[in-house]
């Protein structure tokens, strides 16, 4: 690609603890959405857009109705190397390119998010604040193939300011019945199998800082998103040394407020992004505060999630776009 899926949106750049615009230096608050689906919905004879019953129709709303200036999208990295049900990789890779041009055709930036490495694995289960269990499926650590993977986008999107890459969504800790060894950078530099269960700063920032190289290797600008650990939450200690790195934190509402500072106490320092947060109607006093601790610090964001749980837009979708009681907050945030 050469600029063709961007429209004209400028190139971005980190400088102390924000995001510019490169062309004039002037700070840019991202503030968005997460348009979560790619990463698991299987291609319809139609395709991996419609078997994600993502539309153009939607993607107005969420930026024109709602005014959001970036989108998340999450993805998984099986399909974008091998595809999936008789499409092919690029056939993917296309669906993905059609939102991101989508997107920056009404003015907005694309979060390309590894979300989950494929469809299938199930790294252990979760349990919520009700006892309900979860199968996780989000990795704790990249694997071998995720080299690969960001070598491909970095190339495809070499000279697309539009979009910025998050190199691994939540990384975490194995959970207690997680069967799967973790995959770590060894004493070599090269991935190697583990039998331990931490993946805190020692074993995400290895792979951070060589997902980084492999990026910057082929695509020397644009911004690279690096997550916190525990789930996205800590960012204390995580730091590579590269230009254009922003760092993503993920608050929900089983964090309790005395702890936001591991998620946003560098945001002095460095640039940090809010990639994802949300609620139900029960956790509006939650939204109120963090938005408004966002706000204060001048914090860009994208809420979770437009179509899955905590939703921000009530079911069905369109073409009414009625926002849940948190997506009213959400959508409040974005107005103003």
């Amino acid at each position: 690609m050469r600029g063709e899926l961007s429209s004209g949106l400028p190139e971005l750049v980190t400088a102390s603890n924000r995001i510019l615009r490169a062309d004039t230096m002037q700070p840019v608050l991202l503030r968005g959405i997460n348009r979560s689906g790619l990463e698991y919905s299987p291609p319809t004879d139609l395709g991996f857009l419609d078997g994600a019953q993502f539309t153009a129709d939607e993607m107005r709303e969420m930026i024109v109705g709602w005014r959001a200036n970036v989108i998340r999208l999450p993805f998984n990295q099986e399909w974008a190397l091998r595809g999936a049900a008789g499409h092919s990789a690029e056939d993917y890779l296309a669906a993905l390119d059609q939102a991101i041009l989508w997107a920056s055709a009404l003015g907005a930036y694309t979060v390309l998010d590894l979300h989950w490495l494929d469809p299938r694995t199930v790294y252990g289960h979760t349990e919520d604040a009700t006892g309900a269990i979860s199968a996780n499926r989000v990795p704790p650590l990249p694997n071998a193939e995720s080299i690969v993977l960001w070598k491909t986008l970095a190339a495809r999107y070499r000279d697309e300011p539009a979009v910025l890459l998050d190199l691994l969504n939540e990384p975490h800790d194995r959970l207690r019945d997680d069967p799967h060894p973790l995959c770590v950078i060894g004493p070599g530099g090269e991935p190697v199998e583990s039998a331990g269960r931490s993946a805190g700063p020692a074993e995400w920032l290895p792979w951070a800082a060589r997902l980084v190289a492999e990026v910057r290797r082929i695509r020397p600008a644009g911004i690279i998103v690096v997550a916190g650990t525990d789930w996205a939450f800590d960012l204390r200690g995580i730091r590579v040394e590269a230009p254009n790195i922003v760092y993503s934190a993920h608050i929900y509402p089983n964090r309790r407020r005395m702890h936001w500072w591991k998620a946003l106490g560098t945001s002095d320092e460095v640039p940090v992004l809010v990639g994802e947060w949300g609620g139900t109607e029960r956790d509006l006093r939650f939204g109120r505060r963090l938005a408004a601790a966002m706000r204060e610090r001048g914090l860009g964001w994208t809420a979770w999630s437009w179509v899955d749980h905590p939703r921000l837009i009530e079911p069905p979708r369109a073409p009414a776009w009625v926002p849940t009681a948190f997506g009213a907050l959400v959508r409040e945030e974005l107005r103003t």
